[in-house]
């Protein structure tokens, strides 16, 4: 069994388990598994960080270990190696049993058996014990032997041999029934029968419920018990005992300028689903222009990117400079200033840490984007970091209005009181009046990308009229949906957007090229950033 760090990094190498099957439900059969971390304060112990109980190395289980861990873990993922030969024929063995006179009562003669889990059913030493020396534990055994082969199974499914069953007498006079089936799955199972003046499977301590023991196939393929005070360490424990191999975690070779990130972007080429990008962290104004002009630049310009200032950037002086900067600003991206200050989650620090607020603003982005719509800034009062604890700059309105003169806008984050640290800007960093807002040109991204999807179905249709018409009523419902949510100005359809699709738009030289062009226009919902109140008062007056 292969125990991984959930995913790629050194963090891996700081994840450690244990294994103990004494403390499972079942200790002959299952094992628990413990998760720890290494403790960030020094000289303290790992941290538990998961456990899991009662597994089981057999995949017809429901506790099987691979599918239970890798369902469930954060930190790890399980492969059991499907080469593992490791496997027994089950058995049930009884508890010893003291001789000396008859082992059986009278009636004593049944007791149910399930071998290989083809059901329960009787096992009837009646015609097999008939005129036997009951005190004869050898006799006995040759009379369960007897009985189960003379058996068939019940199931199709059941492995052939698993009746052939063999019946010993151990050390100490214990009985074992033992399957004629090697697999993982492969067990010997016994209970009382029905009626408790025929059971002989108490006076014979068979089962677990009369203190015997059942292994089943897969036992021997459990990983050994991790040794008293000690862990597996992941990528970082010595290749002995039951540690066969260990390849440690890395980080790689690690980004050392501006263009390690902005040629990472390349990597997101093949994926659609996205729609915001970051590099947290990263308060690059060249990072931050090779973002946006990535969002800009790919086929469906279907990107929005984020862009956070220098840890070091505090002072307004350093808003400004950052963003002069910026060399080719346009709508496809906006800037955060400050950063955040929040609890640290490794415990290291008592004090709140700087962090990045590109992540925050992403996640209220995505919030805003499921609550109002993607037509809505993402600012205000309702935009509430949850988790910031300050900020690492207070700006004041004179401030902020200064990061706004220029045609390049900073999002400013604020702190007010009753509303907490909020988003409190929802521009650009774009010259275009057109495109100013950040709403505005996520709007548009949004009904490219799904007017581009909801087309797919007009390729290699005839293109002519019909087609046209199809394509405006397709293209018009999907309008008119989000007028009746409130995506665009004007009180009527009309006010609020059209959608051309005829000869004018795709001349006979686009037909003759198999190009259909639809043009699709919109009046956007634009933020009041400014509220206006006059006050007059009438003097001279009783």
């Amino acid at each position: 069994m292969t125990i991984s760090a959930k995913s790629s990094g050194a963090w891996g190498n700081k994840v450690m388990v244990i294994v103990d099957s004494s403390k499972a439900d079942d200790p002959a059969n299952d094992f628990n598994l413990t998760v720890y971390q290494d403790n960030p304060t020094p000289d303290e112990d790992p941290v538990q960080v998961e456990a899991y109980e009662n597994l089981s190395m057999n995949p017809a289980s429901p506790e099987y270990v691979q599918t239970v861990i890798n369902t469930s873990s954060k930190y790890i993922t399980v492969t059991v190696n499907p080469a593992n030969s490791n496997q027994i024929a089950g058995y049930s063995q009884s508890a010893p049993i003291t001789l000396g006179g008859p082992l059986l009562g009278a009636n004593q003669r049944k007791f149910r058996i399930n071998i290989n889990n083809d059901g329960y059913r009787t096992v009837d030493l009646t015609t097999a014990l008939s005129g036997a020396d009951l005190s004869d534990l050898a006799v006995i055994r040759g009379a369960i032997q007897t009985t189960i082969r003379a058996m068939t199974p019940l199931r199709e499914s059941t492995p052939a041999g698993a009746y052939t069953v063999t019946v010993t007498v151990e050390a100490t006079n214990m009985l074992r029934i033992t399957s004629g089936n090697t697999s993982a799955g492969s067990k010997v199972e016994v209970v009382a029968a029905g009626d408790p003046l025929e059971n002989a499977a108490g006076a014979l301590r068979l089962g677990k419920r009369n203190s015997g023991t059942e292994v089943y196939g897969a036992a021997a393929m459990r990983p050994q018990n991790t040794a008293a005070d000690d862990f597996f360490f992941l990528g970082d424990d010595t290749v002995a005992g039951a540690v066969s191999a260990v390849q440690p975690g890395s980080d790689g070779t690690l980004p050392i300028n501006d263009n390690d990130y902005a040629n990472a972007l390349s990597w997101l080429d093949t994926v659609r689903d996205v729609s915001l990008i970051a590099v947290p962290g990263i308060g690059s104004s060249a990072v931050a222009d090779a973002g946006m002009n990535y969002c800009r630049n790919r086929p469906l310009s279907d990107c929005f990117y984020i862009a956070d200032m220098d840890r070091d950037d505090i002072s307004l002086e350093d808003a400004l400079q950052y963003r002069d900067d910026i060399n080719t600003p346009n709508s496809y991206g906006a800037v955060y200033f400050p950063w955040l200050k929040a609890l640290d989650p490794t415990g290291l620090s008592s004090e709140p840490i700087s962090v990045p607020p590109s992540g925050y603003v992403a996640g209220m982005y995505s919030q805003i984007d499921a609550k109002r719509g993607v037509w809505k800034a993402p600012a205000g009062t309702e935009a509430v970091l949850g988790g910031a604890v300050g900020l690492v700059t207070d700006l004041t309105d004179i401030q902020q209005g200064n990061l706004n003169k220029h045609k390049k806008s900073v999002c400013v984050i604020r702190k007010f009181p009753g509303s907490g640290i909020v988003l409190w800007g929802a521009r650009t960093l774009s010259s275009d009046p057109e495109y100013k807002y950040i709403p505005v040109r996520r709007m548009a991204i949004m009904m490219r990308v799904s007017i581009y999807n909801g087309i797919q179905w007009t390729v290699f249709e005839p293109n002519d009229e019909e087609l046209w018409s199809q394509i405006r009523l397709n293209i018009g419902s999907f309008m008119m949906t989000l007028f009746r949510q409130g995506a665009f100005q004007g009180s009527t359809p009309s006010q609020a957007f059209f959608v051309k699709c005829d000869s004018e738009t795709t001349t006979q030289a686009d037909i003759d090229l198999g190009i259909v062009n639809v043009l699709v226009g919109f009046a956007p919902l634009k933020p009041a950033e400014f509220v206006v109140v006059k006050i007059s008062q009438k003097a001279g007056q009783n």
